[in-house]
């Protein structure tokens, strides 16, 4: 069971840091979005699979766990928060209910004649649309609801506490 966790964590850290990589964030970024993809994808895991939770809902919990950490290690980091969660989220989008979709159109497409085998193609089509979409429209909400929340900490996070004028530089003399 904690091996499955782990592994689970580990497996969306990897994938968080690749996502991540393609944006360009700053090198201490890094250590945060695995961790931040690590808890999230682990604690989805949990609740899909020992809590007894669907996929969506699980998945939203997820995003506002990432959300809420974001927030924390945002301060640490001096990163935007969507430096932070948008590569941590990447890792739980649901690839097999997508593709699950796409091959049943195609497969409703090779079989318009047959009336029966369309109706099971459009319910595959139907269902796993439905879960795609309300999972990606979750993850997405979930995480940015945190910046809804707590707008001023969201804002502040990255700049001083005390602004100071940037140095001037000195003319050379003639």
């Amino acid at each position: 069971m904690i091996t499955d966790i782990i592994t689970d964590g580990l497996l969306a850290a990897v994938a968080a840091i690749g996502f991540g990589a393609i944006s360009h964030p700053p090198r201490r970024a890094f250590t945060y979005i695995a961790v931040l993809a690590a808890a999230g994808h682990a604690l989805r895991y949990t609740l899909m699979h020992y809590g007894g939770m669907d996929i969506a809902t699980a998945s939203f919990c997820a995003s506002m766990t990432i959300g809420l950490l974001a927030l924390w290690f945002g301060r640490l980091s001096h990163c935007p928060l969507t430096v932070l969660y948008i590569p941590a989220l990447l890792p739980m989008i649901p690839g097999m209910y997508a593709y699950k979709s796409v091959y049943a159109l195609v497969k409703l497409m090779q079989h318009l004649g047959d009336y029966t085998a369309a109706e099971l193609y459009i319910n595959q089509f139907f269902v796993n649309a439905t879960v795609t979409v309300s999972v990606v429209f979750l993850l997405a909400g979930g995480a940015t609801l945190v910046i809804f929340l707590f707008p001023k900490k969201a804002y502040s996070m990255t700049r001083r506490k005390t602004w100071t004028a940037p140095r001037r530089e000195q003319p050379l003399a003639k």
